[in-house]
């Protein structure tokens, strides 16, 4: 099923496109999963593009959306207030969505986008039951010493870090210590071999294509037995 075109409105004066890739009915699970885009990319990304349609396939209802940044055609990213408040008129939106409503909400996305959602949910908390994130970037790359991850002890929602073992924004073993030091809700999916991007390297038997049924699939399910656990 081809995705719904929905308009946002993020103030007088600015819009971001949104699309929502409505669930399988046959197997909804009552959720709602919305996701930004990286830094480089845009909703329309392949990756982007593969992940809401294979969750949808699933039973996942998935949004996605442009920053405003990529809506005008830019490639360097607004400031943190302009992204953050972007992401929280598509939080509005996805609430207030007819077809949507009744569902759980769970925010995240990939790369920057998880990291904007993680800022918002640390500080606007209300009606978000979880967070996905896929690669999570911890610091920049070459640079731990600079990390991302002091607001994640506001997070309050259980969170599903999805991490390359070799991602130079932070591996999924650094992903793990986080966790542990700031004793976070949360649980790593690692993808062996890994990058930023979950490329691994060829091998006999392994394929790209299977990595990223894996990662959907454990999206799924983490999603699903989330939903089995009643809201605080």
């Amino acid at each position: 099923m081809e995705p719904e075109t929905l308009t946002v409105r993020i103030n007088e004066s600015e819009n971001v496109t949104a699309l929502l890739y409505p669930a399988a009915k046959r197997q909804s699970a009552g959720v709602t999963l919305l996701l930004g885009h990286g830094a480089g990319a845009n909703q329309l990304s392949g990756f982007m593009v593969m992940i809401a349609k294979g969750l949808a396939a699933r039973g996942v209802d998935v949004m996605t959306f442009n920053f405003v940044y990529k809506e005008r055609g830019r490639s360097i990213p607004d400031p943190k207030a302009r992204l953050e408040s972007c992401y929280q008129a598509v939080i509005k939106t996805a609430q207030t969505n007819r077809k949507l409503k009744k569902n759980r909400l769970i925010i995240g996305g990939k790369s920057m986008g998880g990291r904007i959602a993680s800022q918002v949910a640390a500080v606007a908390p209300d009606g978000i039951a979880g967070l996905v994130f896929l690669g999570y970037p911890l610091h920049p790359p070459g640079r731990p010493d600079k990390t991302r991850d002091a607001h994640l002890k506001d997070i309050q929602a259980p969170m599903l870090f999805v991490q390359g073992a070799r991602d130079a924004f932070g591996t999924a073993e650094e992903i793990r210590a986080v966790i542990k030091g700031l004793r976070l809700s949360a649980k790593v999916y690692v993808i062996e071999g890994g990058d930023h991007s979950f490329k691994v390297p060829k091998s006999p038997g392994a394929s790209q294509e299977k990595v990223y049924e894996a990662i959907m699939d454990e999206v799924d399910n983490w999603l699903r037995e989330l939903k089995s656990v009643p809201p605080a």
